[in-house]
């Protein structure tokens, strides 16, 4: 039987959408929510089940590193600390248990777990023409001081280092300074914004004057609506409903996972995880930004690397490899890279050669065209202040 177009469209285009109808219903029913004091919750058991991944529960006490975590996804009772992937990442709210079942926030399989076990299934992600490297401080703000150097000088030496191998993988690289000046911060997000399909990368070395013995790397993106970052206590604080979201979160957490995955891969430093926080930089910023802290100024042995030209410009491969898997998520339509490939691959594979410098082609002139000579602070301004198939299926959303 033959039947007229405009019929024979509206049975296909109804069968269609029952296809999709049921296709949706199937994945929904997938989770099962559970309400405690108002807010969602999943059942470890339900998340695992879902991605097709085991997981493990550590007791609080326990310490979890990379070498003794046999499951995928690994969380500590109590603690917004997890292993997803071999790689330490931190949630926004804590693990509870209830019934004598352990409960992930809804927030955190939507805002954290998902977009760190499958990055390339995030909308518009690794949409990528220019890259704009941030090196910390600059000018008067020298940053963090050790025996060797300022955080300043090291930071925007990464960044030199970085550049040319982005550029040979044929992406545009803009610096948000390219000498020894103060750029204020909102003017750095405002060069991120105003570039087209871009990334922002900002680099920095990290510091405590509580522990000298503090070592390792971290990672941040800027903290989910509705929720606090990983450095706050108060976590019942209504004040975090009232804070901003941004609208680029998920590309953000699956640009964090790309680089964060080849700095331990290829730099075996502590893991001190994949984090969440509100800093200028990534709240101004309306594109897929992460703050990178590099090892620790205040750790004798690890200033002493961060002083080695070698070892900056190790650091900068890896940010850079982290950069081009997250490039290639669309294109190869898989998980990238982990920690623990990039290792394998370490010891299969010789070194990598050190690249040099380069000529900078886009200098001081052109960021002061984009965004006006007066939002820069002249040297008379300045003062010296102190792979399984369900990995396949549809996300929860939050």
């Amino acid at each position: 039987m033959v039947l007229p177009v405009k019929r024979w469209f509206a049975v296909a285009f109804l069968a269609g959408a029952v296809a999709i109808s049921e296709k949706a219903a199937s994945a929904a029913d997938n989770w099962k929510i559970i309400k405690v004091r108002g807010s969602d919750y999943l059942g470890v058991d339900n998340i695992s089940q879902f991605y097709g991944l085991p997981a493990g529960i550590a007791a609080s006490s326990e310490k979890v590193e990379f070498e003794t975590v046999k499951n995928p996804l690994e969380f500590v009772g109590g603690s917004r600390e997890a292993m997803i992937n071999g790689a330490r990442s931190w949630l926004c709210f804590p693990l509870i248990e209830q019934d004598g079942k352990h409960l992930v926030s809804r927030t955190d399989v939507a805002k954290t777990i998902e977009p760190l076990v499958r990055p390339h299934r995030v909308a518009n992600v690794g949409n990528v023409q220019t890259v704009v490297l941030d090196p910390g401080h600059g000018g008067y703000d020298k940053g963090q001081v050790s025996r060797y150097g300022y955080e300043k000088d090291f930071a925007l030496d990464v960044a030199r280092k970085l550049r040319p191998s982005l550029q040979a993988k044929g992406l545009r690289v803009i610096m948000t300074r390219e000498g020894d000046y103060f750029v204020p911060l909102e003017v750095r997000a405002k060069i991120a914004n105003a570039a087209r399909n871009s990334i922002f990368v900002s680099i920095h070395f990290n510091a405590t004057n509580d522990d000298p013995n503090a070592t390792g790397f971290e990672i941040f993106s800027f903290t989910p609506r509705g929720a606090p970052s990983t450095s706050d206590t108060a976590l019942t604080s209504s004040s975090f409903n009232m804070q901003p979201g941004s609208g680029v979160d998920a590309q953000s957490m699956a640009l964090s996972a790309c680089i964060y995955h080849s700095l331990l891969g290829h730099i075996p430093e502590f893991d001190r995880g994949i984090k969440r926080a509100r800093f200028a930089v990534l709240r101004l910023t309306k594109v897929p930004a992460v703050l990178i802290e590099g090892v620790f100024l205040t750790e004798r042995g690890e200033s002493k690397l961060i002083a080695k030209k070698e070892w900056r410009a190790k650091l900068a491969h890896a940010i850079g490899v982290g950069i081009e898997s997250y490039q290639a998520l669309p294109v190869k339509k898989q998980p990238p890279m982990l920690v623990a490939d990039y290792r394998r691959q370490t010891k299969l594979e010789p070194a990598e050669p050190v690249s040099q410098e380069g000529n900078l082609k886009e200098v001081d002139a052109s960021l002061i065209s984009l965004v006006g000579e007066s939002k820069f602070v002249s040297p008379q301004q300045m003062s010296t202040p102190s792979k399984v198939s369900s990995l396949d299926s549809a996300p929860i959303v939050p």
